[in-house]
């Protein structure tokens, strides 16, 4: 069996399509059914069942996953051995929510890079929870606990919320003494029915109504702030990026939260992306200590 068919078997396997698994190994996607239909051919059974929401794994596909998957960690770990530890190299794959991705992965992520000059990382800044089976990331960062799936899981950092506007905004608007004065406000958050996890629902647990103005994305409620179109929840670690916005009442509304490094189980035993996940996790705890101290 093939080494390069089973890399192939598992890119279908994960993006559900040959189009999808061509473009993730930049290879036409005819050559991919032709690979799949030779693997088919050597184990003797199929592997696919097409359906219309794509390629599903069948039994005997279910049964060769493990297998192949240990088959990647053969291979990624003779890659670590030839390299060498002393520097980080290759893809490394990082899902983050829109926030984390915007304000505090960029200036961590560039640190790390630098330090390992044959590192290439993507981060995927997608407003949903990241499905490492399909391998969509090779880790991500949530901002919740995951319970369920063969998954390990590390807290990464804690994080502060507050309300905040812009300046030009309080300065021509009824003054925000208390919590009771916000009901003069108008507000901005997320769209109610796209939040993804519970722990992004900040208007609720402050007893806010559905915003006004909206969006999925933390950027474009950063933004709607910045050109004074009302009072929202902001990072404390995204303050030092937008200079017009200052917080409001943060004496008596703040809000905890934490960012988790979620990982696939199997990949505990790939030597370099722990060694990935421990300079991110250091460079995470530090960037944000210095982002939130001068909010």
């Amino acid at each position: 069996m093939d080494w390069d068919d089973l890399r192939i078997f598992l890119a279908v396997l994960r993006t559900e399509s040959l189009s999808g698994a061509g473009r993730r190994l930049q290879i036409d996607p005819a050559t991919v059914g032709r690979r799949i239909a030779r693997l088919e051919e050597a184990v003797g059974a199929r592997l696919f069942t097409k359906t219309p929401q794509g390629y599903a794994a069948t039994e005997a596909g279910n049964r060769l996953q493990a297998h192949a998957e240990r088959a990647e960690m053969a291979v990624d770990g003779a890659s670590e051995a030839l390299t060498g530890p002393e520097g980080l190299t290759g893809q490394i794959r990082l899902g983050a929510p829109d926030g984390c991705a915007n304000y505090l992965l960029p200036q961590v992520l560039a640190r790390i890079c630098d330090a390992n000059p044959g590192l290439e990382v993507q981060i995927v800044a997608l407003p949903r929870v990241f499905n490492l089976s399909k391998r969509e990331a090779d880790m991500a960062i949530g901002v919740s606990r995951p319970t369920a799936g063969r998954l390990t899981v590390q807290k990464l950092t804690d994080y502060h919320l507050h309300l905040a506007a812009s300046r030009d905004y309080l300065a021509s608007h009824p003054a925000i003494a208390s919590p009771a004065d916000l009901q003069a406000h108008r507000f901005i958050g997320y769209i109610p029915d796209m939040i993804f996890d519970k722990e992004l629902d900040y208007l609720s647990e402050l007893g806010i109504a559905a915003p006004p103005l909206a969006s999925n994305s933390v950027s474009v409620q950063l933004n709607f702030l910045r050109h004074g179109a009302g009072v929202g929840v902001v990072h404390d670690f995204a303050l030092p990026a937008a200079p017009e916005l200052t917080r409001v009442i943060a004496d008596q509304i703040s809000l905890t939260r934490a960012f988790w490094l979620i990982r696939h189980a199997d990949d505990g035993r790939v030597a370099r992306l722990n060694r990935f996940a421990a300079q991110l996790t250091a460079e995470v705890r530090k960037e944000m200590q210095r982002l939130e101290a001068s909010s």
